[in-house]
């Protein structure tokens, strides 16, 4: 069957356009993840910071080897999703005396290798959604695997250093967060 100029000209601009769109380039576009494009209000800088800065204090009386090493802003985030709609509106980072130093030498003091992170988000669903992603993301990457823990609009990402039962503590201290 033959198809006409128009139908292919049309087709093939359609394609086109969603081969340019931000979901297709950028995986964590709104549209990639399934999200609508409209912003949530971002929490005040104080109030965002409390979240997590409040979870990891509960963290770290459950997992005494927990120790903070910093604060995510704007200006230093990463992965540049501080306060963007759907994503995470505080992040701080942990190290755990229990890493083998050895093992993470080469690492930067805020690195997840090192310890951790715990990100808050606004609602359980962005939580859900950041680590699902990070899970499909490290699932084939052994070195970038992590342990990820959440509970309502708290994630709690954990070093791979850490054996299994080490890491468990974790998800108990996760359970505590209110």
């Amino acid at each position: 069957m033959r198809r006409s100029t128009a139908t292919v000209t049309m087709t093939a601009a359609l394609l086109l356009t969603a081969a340019c769109s931000s979901s297709a380039s950028d995986p964590h576009s709104n549209e990639a993840l399934g999200k609508s494009s409209t912003p949530t209000a971002p929490s005040s800088a104080a109030g965002s910071a409390a979240n997590a800065s409040a979870a990891f204090k509960t963290v770290a009386t459950a997992v005494p080897t927990a120790h903070l090493t910093g604060t995510v802003t704007a200006e230093n985030d990463p992965n540049h999703l501080l306060g963007r709609p759907n994503q995470y509106t505080s992040k701080v980072t942990f190290s755990d005396s229990r890493v083998p130093a050895g093992d993470t030498s080469h690492l930067d003091a805020t690195d997840i290798g090192k310890g951790g992170a715990i990100e808050a988000f606004a609602t359980p669903a962005d939580a859900e959604a950041r680590a699902k992603y990070v899970q499909a993301v490290t699932k084939s990457m052994p070195a970038l695997a992590e342990y990820d823990y959440q509970h309502g609009t708290i994630l709690i990402r954990v070093s791979h250093f850490l054996t299994p039962a080490q890491a468990a503590a974790y998800k108990t201290a996760a359970d505590k967060i209110s």
